[in-house]
């Protein structure tokens, strides 16, 4: 699932493809913003962890990956 990340004052978005569940990348991202928690940890498919301060977040997208297609074929 490809999850990306706006940061406040930064020019770039985090993106980052994640295994964890649409479920559950929800309910971190909720309680990050409730003030549960002061950093969303994220971690994508290769094991690597993501932390941003909640203070600093400008919106979080999450959802499926397009298909790439490859080869040939007719449009």
């Amino acid at each position: 699932m490809e999850v990306k990340i706006g940061v406040q004052h930064a020019p770039r978005e985090i993106v980052l493809e994640s295994g964890q569940s649409v479920e559950e990348v929800e309910r971190m991202v909720t309680e990050a913003l409730a003030g549960k928690t002061q950093l969303l940890s994220l971690q994508d498919e290769k094991g690597r962890k993501i932390l941003v301060p909640t203070e600093r977040l400008a919106y979080v997208e999450i959802g499926e990956p397009a298909v790439r297609k490859v080869g040939f074929g007719t449009l």
